[in-house]
């Protein structure tokens, strides 16, 4: 990786850890990282006992449970830059974000609309104006819908330090 794509996925993995880290204390700890979970459930108006949250709780879990390596319950900015990596983000949080994403997608067709995203971005501690701003990003054919793969792949593009206009967008 040339210092030029190494600067920008230093700063991308700096901007999603401060997303991430919802009280703003310099650390992600097991309670910023889970209440992502608990803010998309309430945005969404789910129920526990749904089966999309049961699955999407199973999956923060596991997910918090690889970045926490050391168990200690928090996660520093070099812990999770030396952490996060295109086969993390395959094996690990692809499916924990990809959870997340089916909660926002209410009538479970695979695509979230405008409304529906900016919910998810905004439950995930992005603001509602860059979340917006993102859809209209990913949102290349203007067709009104961001489809799971296409919303996964930028994320994953963004933060293995390629282009992701949705990734610049939103942080």
């Amino acid at each position: 990786m040339d210092r030029a794509t190494a600067t920008s996925a230093i700063s991308a993995t700096g901007r999603v850890f401060a997303m991430m880290d919802a009280d703003g204390d310099g650390v992600v700890s097991a309670h910023d990282y889970l209440s992502r979970i608990d803010r998309t459930v309430h945005a969404t108006g789910r129920t526990e006992g749904d089966p999309l949250v049961v699955t999407a709780r199973a999956e923060g879990r596991q997910a918090w449970g690889a970045m926490d390596s050391n168990g200690d319950g928090t996660l520093t900015f070099d812990e999770y830059d030396a952490w996060v990596d295109a086969d993390k983000f395959d094996n690990i949080c692809r499916s924990a974000l990809g959870s997340l994403f089916d909660l926002a997608d209410a009538d479970g067709d695979g695509a979230l609309d405008k409304a529906e995203f900016t919910m998810l971005r905004t439950a995930l501690n992005n603001s509602p104006g860059n979340a917006a701003a993102a859809f209209d990003a990913l949102d290349a054919d203007g067709d009104g819908w961001v489809g799971r793969d296409a919303y996964l792949a930028a994320i994953r593009a963004y933060i293995v330090g390629d282009s992701s206009p949705m990734g610049e967008a939103l942080y």
